[in-house]
């Protein structure tokens, strides 16, 4: 049987809820995607902490504010705990893309102030994402990228071949089902 890790380290848009290209700006614009609530329930019921790490660069281009932002992980967490779950801490970068900060994706800094807050090396820890961003900023990080093909993940897999040799699953219920099996190695 294999160890389950003690924290799993998850992207929010098109993992955990719906993504858009205008961004997530609001609660309401917020929806999950069917399943990923209770996945990260069943990882809490198995004593695995779970982290959330999401680029949020709709914060530097002023499409919405901190506090709006506060609001939509505060919607996320009452879903969340209708179903049994909770999340351990939610990193996001505000930054843009040409800011040059290390805690945006696919720099690894907001992985690494994931591994110092939780006090765990990331080298068995899963960060399950969609992007080829999401994969290089686990690379960076010593974490291990895990693909879904929600949000972009099909985009992903059709622009970057070479990740395919990666551990994909339909979604996250789907990742969080072979993670309790035994079935995804980390």
């Amino acid at each position: 049987m294999s160890r389950l890790p003690k924290l799993v380290v998850l992207d929010r848009d098109g993992v955990i809820n719906e993504d858009s290209d205008d961004y997530i700006k609001s609660t309401d614009e917020w929806i999950p995607l069917p399943g990923s609530l209770e996945a990260i329930a069943r990882l809490n019921h198995a004593g695995i902490l779970v982290a959330v790490a999401t680029n949020q660069s709709g914060i530097g281009r002023g499409l919405f504010t901190p506090d709006d932002l506060n609001r939509i992980h505060a919607k996320f967490q009452r879903a969340l705990a209708r179903v049994g779950g909770h999340v351990d801490g939610i990193f996001f970068c505000p930054h843009t893309p040409d800011a040059g900060c290390e805690c945006r994706k696919p720099a690894p800094g907001l992985l690494r102030s994931i591994s110092l807050r939780f006090g765990l090396p990331l080298n068995t820890v899963p960060f399950i994402g969609d992007t080829k961003r999401d994969v290089d900023a686990a690379k960076a990080a010593k974490a291990n990228p895990v693909l879904v093909r929600t949000g972009n993940g099909q985009r992903t897999a059709a622009g970057h071949p070479e990740l395919l040799k990666l551990p994909w699953f339909n979604d996250l219920s789907d990742a969080v089902d072979n993670l309790l099996e035994g079935n995804l190695r980390t």
